[in-house]
């Protein structure tokens, strides 16, 4: 697909080590050195089950419009501590390095490389902060939204949160995040414009008191959008004025033109018993495909118990909770280093080793498959192996758990399936990558085929996530060799 190309050059959105870095291996003669990162998450947000990827097209978008301007040289070399043939060499820099990533919308799991980069250690160093930060923040968003809109039960949620988010990028980004995780639509303009995410919109308290009286104001949107007619009512009073108001200016306009589809929306007060007396009066009045949408401060817990109360609600307008993430506000992946080529092109792992078990990280260039069983179609477990191992799912695999090994488990019956593809390839885009409405069909069938015991908002499955047999013997070889140095 054609991509946006940006109007500013992004280049030096980046972390000033990542350039002093640089600078040392160009001057250490390690520039051409091949090297493996990967990035990964080390929990899921909210304590949920799962996690959804985001934010590889902005990725792509970045890495093809990489380049160091003359403004840039000469910023760095006014800081006084770097090098001019290195800066020279800056004015050249492309990336030329391979990528592979997990599509966006795949369901994924903490420690699972969902990108992995192989490039010159200038290149892929470089690349570090840009990587996260689309990762991250778009993948915190696409999961947020998936868990409340699952919360709204096949009602339409839209995302209302650009006013209470973190800046512009993180308001457009968010609303095209929140839509493959499942929203319906957006309230932000520009992420229709940009990214087809559909915009959509009425009206504001500020419209019916620019009238004299609410009915006014009300008849004249009608008039206005008779297709589109959703009006607020809880600018004064909802049931003293703001529903017989509405049914009114329904039934004088938009009645005698035969269009019965039109909706309330209801932003404050108590929503279930204010809907139950809303439905109540609509239908008494005739309108029963009128449609009640309510907002105010929402997430997937008070979505979940406004249905379980049984109000009357079709849509939800979700804001400041969703933009932002706001019960857990940071996704955590990390770019790690696993592996580098020797001069022969093997392979060499490596490995962070810390006191602290949960940031040991699974050295070396890896590949993940995602076991699903054939007759459910549901997915079973994750297997990272070493790249050079294969899964043949025509034979039984043993399964067990890289911390407590003696868990074991035989899979039978099951399709093994790379999640990883290859994006970029000496540099070159050769992904193929997918439209915003096929990135979401994408997502919704990847959660569909989780048990529903991973989906859980509490206490939801521990799914497994495994290591080869030659993977995980890699990686205690290497931590126990790291204890012999001691």
């Amino acid at each position: 697909m054609k991509m946006k190309q940006p109007e500013r050059n992004l280049t030096m959105l980046c972390d000033f080590y990542e350039l002093t870095m640089s600078n040392g291996y160009f001057k250490s003669g390690m520039k051409d050195k091949i090297v493996y990162f990967d990035v990964f998450y080390r929990s899921n947000p909210d304590h949920g089950g799962y996690a959804i990827a985001a934010g590889l097209e902005q990725i792509a978008e970045y890495i093809q419009n990489l380049r160091f301007d003359e403004e840039d040289i000469a910023y760095l070399r006014s800081k006084g501590c770097f090098d001019e043939e290195f800066l020279s060499y800056l004015r050249g820099f492309r990336f030329t390095g391979d990528i592979w990533a997990i599509p966006e919308g795949t369901v994924v799991f903490p420690g699972e490389p969902l990108l992995t980069v192989r490039a010159p250690v200038i290149e892929a160093q470089f690349i570090e902060t840009y990587v996260l930060m689309m990762v991250n923040h778009q993948s915190l968003i696409a999961t947020k939204a998936a868990r409340i809109t699952r919360a709204a039960k096949g009602r339409a949620v839209s995302e209302f949160g650009s006013r209470r988010a973190q800046g512009a990028d993180a308001a457009i980004l968010g609303a095209r995040a929140a839509y493959i995780g499942g929203c319906n639509s957006t309230a932000c303009t520009i992420a229709d414009e940009d990214y087809g995410v559909p915009a959509g919109g009425t009206m504001a308290h500020a419209w019916v008191q620019m009238f004299d009286t609410e009915y006014d104001a009300f008849r004249t949107y009608c008039e206005l959008y008779p297709d589109n007619a959703t009006l607020l009512i809880d600018t004064y009073n909802v049931m003293e004025s703001g529903v017989p108001n509405a049914i009114r200016a329904f039934k004088e306009v938009l009645l005698p033109k035969g269009i019965t589809k039109c909706a309330v929306r209801l932003d404050s007060g108590d929503i279930t018993y204010l809907t139950k007396k809303i439905r109540k009066k609509l239908d008494e009045a005739g309108l029963t495909e009128c449609k009640i949408v309510v907002s105010n401060s929402l997430d997937e817990y008070i979505i979940r118990e406004l249905i379980r109360q049984g109000a009357e609600v079709d849509a939800f307008g979700v804001g400041e909770r969703l933009i932002t993430a706001k019960s857990d506000p940071v996704f955590g992946g990390v770019y790690k280093l696993c592996a580098m080529e020797q001069e022969d092109g093997t392979v060499l792992p490596k490995i962070k080793i810390s006191e602290n078990v949960g940031k040991i990280t699974t050295p070396h260039f890896k590949k993940i498959y995602r076991l699903r069983g054939k007759e459910t179609g549901k997915a079973e477990a994750d297997l990272i192996c070493v790249y050079d191992e294969t899964v043949d799912d025509s034979q039984p695999i043993e399964l067990f758990d890289p911390e407590h090994t003696w868990k074991r488990k035989v899979l039978e019956n099951y399709t093994a399936t790379e999640l990883q593809v290859q994006v970029f390839r000496k540099g070159e885009l050769v992904y193929d990558l997918p439209d915003i409405e096929s990135i979401r069909k994408h997502c919704a069938q990847e959660i569909e085929g989780m048990w529903e015991e991973v989906r859980r908002f509490t206490n939801p499955h521990n799914y497994y996530v495994d290591l080869s047999e030659k993977l995980w013997q890699i990686k205690h070889d290497m931590i126990a060799a790291h204890r012999k140095m001691k």
